[in-house]
């Protein structure tokens, strides 16, 4: 093995353990279109912030399914699926 190698190769398992974790810990994030509001941000004639539409991604929830933890869910179904 290369010196290089290590080095790389410990750090791509600790940043898939770590995300790992937090997929374990905190399921759901904000939402990327809306920032985890619900919904956008328009601003009247004043220039003064109001609410806008409903965030058609989250459907106004302000949370996102993580994809680590959308993968853990799906290979937990098929394994649950398959099992019984």
């Amino acid at each position: 093995m290369t010196p290089l190698l290590l080095p790389a190769i410990a750090t791509a398992l600790l940043v898939t353990l770590g995300y790992s974790a937090l997929c374990a810990t905190s399921p759901f994030g904000n939402c990327r279109k809306c920032a985890g509001l619900g919904f956008a941000l328009k601003t009247d004639r004043h220039g003064n912030p109001k609410r806008g539409k409903t965030c058609r991604r989250c459907k106004g929830a302000g949370k996102r399914i993580r994809i680590g933890r959308h993968l853990f869910n799906a290979a937990h179904r098929t394994w649950r699926n398959g099992t019984r």
